[in-house]
């Protein structure tokens, strides 16, 4: 049995409560995990997102009118 079947196994034995929060500590308990899942969420969605699209939008303005307000990004001419 491999570690995942073993966690798979553990997971499943506890009670739907402790599973419930088990769910809701991961990002918690694996910081990591919890950007990387979030930007795949909203890579994967497909429906148009208003406030993001704003955010870029606004983010690109400023790169484009200045761009030393960007110095960690350079750009290659």
């Amino acid at each position: 049995m491999s570690s995942l079947q073993q966690i798979e196994s553990l997971i499943s034995g506890l009670s739907l409560q402790d599973q419930a929060k088990l769910v809701q500590d991961l990002p918690t308990l694996l910081p990591e995990w919890g950007a990387e899942l979030a930007w795949q969420r909203i890579h994967r969605d497909p429906s148009p997102s208003e406030a993001l699209s704003s955010v870029v939008d606004a983010v690109d303005a400023e790169f484009r009118r200045d761009l030393e307000a960007f110095p960690q990004i350079r750009v290659n001419t």
